[in-house]
């Protein structure tokens, strides 16, 4: 039986577009892109044309992306230096279901002295605008939000937050790492003042991230003092992985028109997986979903039990998070949205993409009907 993947939120496989735009960058042209001879000229110039690609994906202008080396470091980066351009504001406003890059870091800022609000959702994992709002104030110095929960998919109401926030003259990160390629991004229609973007999850590289920043945003980067976009990234550049984003940017904007058809299978999936199990239901499902993501929560059973039985039989899926697989605590997520713990102990989630088979989610759908009929006569 071939291998299944369906773990796609935590990263994608390199195309084979991709690869090859980047195989020359790992070979006869390795130049360093900012020496001045031909070969690093060379480099530089699928730098450029790569910003270009990654620019055009979001709808922004080349001189407002910065390179980084992944999108938790987009994240954290934004945040740092939005805090860092207005030091006598000591409040950060973001979500309870954001990816851990964020809670992570708000967390230690929340050691350090800073005031983190952390805003809830709803049973369907929908945020509350009104608490949001309410939790707005002059001492607010930004508001941290991602654009489709990487868990469960639902879709944040980005620009209505912006709306708020910039009334109030605050400005808004959103982390878009699970955007691109799954729905239309731009960045003006967002209202946002930083876009968080990474490779990884549209079939580029890993170590390649991208940052947009607003021209005009109060932004002072905490480690050179850089308040340019294109100021921002010290040192020798990636080339290979910043060429690899820029092909693959060029490509997920293409793939959009694949997602009627992903959430097809998506939604066969779901179907026939709830048919097949009563106990099992869908976290989310009353909201706005990205296409490609889907997580099943099976009550009364374990995670990692599910897990071990699909992998063996050459499914790979998650039980969340990918930051968060080495542990077995409940998702945090799923606890922001009160379902309880017969249902957050057994959640999976299945993530698409573009290369995703009828045969594949077939495949999936009659392995995770076997696993889970045998792990509830066990129980039995």
């Amino acid at each position: 039986m071939p291998d299944v993947y369906l773990d796609n939120n935590a990263t994608t496989r390199v195309s084979a577009g991709v690869l090859e735009a980047m195989r020359p960058f790992l070979s006869e042209a390795f130049g360093n892109a900012s020496s001045i001879h031909a070969m690093g000229q060379k480099a530089r110039h699928a730098v450029e044309s790569a910003r270009e690609a990654v620019a055009s994906l979001v709808g922004a202008g080349t001189e407002a992306i910065a390179f980084t080396g992944s999108g938790t470091e987009s994240d954290r980066l934004a945040i740092a230096g939005l805090l860092a351009a207005s030091p006598e504001k000591r409040r950060i406003v973001t979500t309870a279901v954001e990816h851990s890059a964020v809670l992570d870091y708000c967390r230690r800022l929340d050691a350090t002295g800073y005031s983190v609000v952390r805003v809830g959702v709803n049973s369907d994992g929908v945020l509350d605008l009104d608490r949001l709002a309410d939790a707005l104030s002059t001492e607010t110095a930004l508001v941290s939000l991602m654009l489709a929960n990487n868990e469960t998919g639902v879709i944040f109401p980005v620009r209505e937050v912006a709306e708020l926030a910039r009334a109030r003259g605050i400005p808004v990160h959103v982390d878009a790492v699970q955007g691109p390629g799954r729905l239309p991004m731009d960045v003006k229609a967002l209202a946002a003042d930083l876009v968080s973007l990474s490779a990884h999850k549209i079939h580029g590289p890993k170590g390649a991230g991208a940052l947009w920043i607003r021209p005009g945003t109060r932004f002072v980067c905490p480690f050179s003092g850089a308040r340019a976009a294109r100021d921002i990234r010290q040192g020798t550049e990636n080339v290979p992985a910043i060429v690899g984003f820029g092909a693959a940017a060029r490509a997920a904007g293409e793939a959009l028109a694949e997602m009627p058809r992903i959430a097809a299978l998506r939604d066969r999936l779901e179907e026939t997986i709830l048919g097949a199990d009563g106990r099992a239901t869908i976290a989310g499902a009353g909201a706005k979903r990205i296409a490609n993501t889907s997580t099943i929560c099976f009550g009364g059973l374990e995670a990692e039990a599910i897990l071990i039985g699909l992998s063996e039989r050459g499914v790979y899926v998650s039980s969340g998070s990918a930051c968060s697989s080495g542990s077995i605590e409940p998702s945090h997520v799923l606890q922001a949205m009160g379902l309880p713990s017969e249902l957050t102990r057994g959640a999976i989630r299945f993530s698409l993409s573009r290369d995703t088979t009828e045969d594949e989610v077939a495949t999936a759908i009659e392995c995770v009907k076997d696993v889970v009929g045998r792990l509830r006569a066990f129980a039995c």
